[in-house]
């Protein structure tokens, strides 16, 4: 699959939108990164925190026109809408759900990027066919996304020379880099971002000002307060429920997270990670943990 580019219908995220004249202001005080870098031909990976710091809501944002496109989870789509019109007020901001307007999109393997016009730069975004498409602004080699119009991304698609991957296939290839999505790998009100890897995948921006969860998403980081982290694990044997604790010597060391087959994320303790990696039994398996080249941790920054 490495050397076609192909496509996959990603019916877990939806698209809302955020327009009106304050729609930048109103974002900029809410999500982890720096809403004022989105634009039609910037998209960016950010996070809504809960007050206390912890995941929330995952969320790629780019421009179009008078408006940003929100990449969201699509079954708690309308507990985000909901939210985010708690804090409205009196901003000039409207919330729409597009999700039977548009439809989000992998694209990826062999030349993907270059059929799209898109430089393998995380984040370039430019208009397609009355939607959007944009390299990934987690990590270029999870390939694109696009939002696109219902009733014509396969003609769109299909033009390009892309072809319709199996379902599951862009699952695989995201386990695969270690990139979690979605409240299957990151729990809700519980999952700390600096431990799931948003840092790295360019989820926080550390310059802006406050926003919900500010505060003790930097005491995480300027304190050294991560101890464990979510990386892909292969699982041989048994297939494992998520939630399986991982143990060594009788101790636990870590939680599988997700799980698809036998691959999936799991959440270690730093200081087993080379256990890990050789391999750990649990429940009739032998999980076995990878390091992405993308993750940093502490010792490597």
């Amino acid at each position: 699959m490495i050397d076609k580019a192909f496509f996959e219908l990603n019916p877990a995220r939806s698209v809302i939108a955020v327009g009106g004249e304050d729609r930048q202001e109103f974002l900029q005080g809410l999500i982890s990164n720096d809403s004022g870098r989105i634009s039609e031909s910037r998209a960016i990976f950010a996070a809504l925190l809960t007050p206390q710091g912890k995941f929330a809501y995952d969320l790629l944002l780019v421009g179009q026109e008078a408006r940003y496109l929100i990449d969201a989870e699509g079954s708690r789509r309308a507990d985000l809408l909901k939210r985010l019109k708690m804090f409205k007020l009196r901003s000039r901001v409207a919330l729409d759900d597009l999700d039977a307007e548009f439809v989000v999109v992998n694209l990826f393997g062999g030349d993907a990027l270059s059929r799209l016009g898109l430089a393998a730069e995380t984040g370039a975004a430019r208009a397609l066919n009355d939607g959007v498409v944009f390299t990934d602004p987690r990590l270029a080699d999870l390939g694109a996304r696009a939002f696109l119009p219902r009733t014509s991304y396969t003609q769109t698609l299909a033009g390009l020379g892309f072809r319709e991957a199996p379902q599951g296939s862009f699952k695989d290839h995201r386990y695969a880099l270690g990139v979690p999505e979605g409240s299957d790998d990151l729990l809700p009100d519980k999952a700390i971002p600096l431990e799931c890897g948003f840092d790295e995948l360019n989820g926080v921006d550390w310059q802006k000002g406050c926003y919900m969860g500010q505060e003790l998403t930097a005491r995480t980081k300027y304190r050294g307060l991560v101890r464990k982290r979510l990386l892909p694990v292969k699982i041989e044997g048994a297939t494992l429920a998520p939630g399986t604790s991982l143990t060594l010597d009788g101790k636990e060391i870590g939680e599988i997270r997700s799980v698809d087959a036998h691959q999936g994320l799991a959440l270690i303790r730093l200081e087993h990670l080379e256990s890990a990696a050789k391999g750990i039994e649990a429940d009739g398996a032998r999980v076995i943990a990878s390091i992405p080249t993308w993750v940093k941790f502490p010792e490597m920054a």
